[in-house]
């Protein structure tokens, strides 16, 4: 089943259940997918990696704004924000732990040879590669920096 077939059965579910975060944060999802879709040169079908693209990128956009409601005092904006986050975020896979993430990146660094920041660029790129959908971008640079730096 695509994620597409499944938010629709998601949205069902939600409309059935009156769950009006669950309705808002799939109707966001599928409203990205159409979009994505439709953009001019784009697959008629996204790939699995596109999907995890596109959900990484809407939780990124929920998480910043509700970062930025709280450093304005404003919790009654962020907590809808952090609520779809939750929805989101039931469609990606399951997120490397800190331990994990560490050790993978070692892997990366020993098979790649790096031996300094000079190789950050390398990492990062096959990093990104073999975690993609498993980690944040920002989470394997900050853990790639500590291991690069001693």
């Amino acid at each position: 089943m695509s994620l597409q077939e499944k938010i629709t059965a998601q949205i069902k579910t939600a409309m059935r259940a009156k769950d009006t975060v669950a309705l808002t944060s799939l109707r966001a999802i599928k409203s990205a997918i159409l979009l994505s879709q439709t953009q001019r040169g784009a697959a008629k079908a996204l790939t699995t990696a596109d999907e995890i693209a596109l959900l990484q990128r809407l939780v990124k956009q929920r998480k910043e704004s509700a970062a930025i409601y709280q450093a304005q005092g404003r919790e009654d904006l962020a907590m809808p924000e952090l609520e779809q986050v939750e929805v989101i975020s039931q469609f990606l896979p399951t997120q490397l732990s800190a331990p994990a993430l560490r050790e993978a990146l070692s892997g990366v660094i020993d098979r790649l040879g790096a031996s300094g920041m000079k190789d950050m660029g390398r990492v990062m790129g096959q990093a990104s590669k073999e975690l993609a959908g498993k980690a944040d971008g920002k989470s394997i640079s900050r853990i790639v920096k500590e291991l690069l730096g001693n």
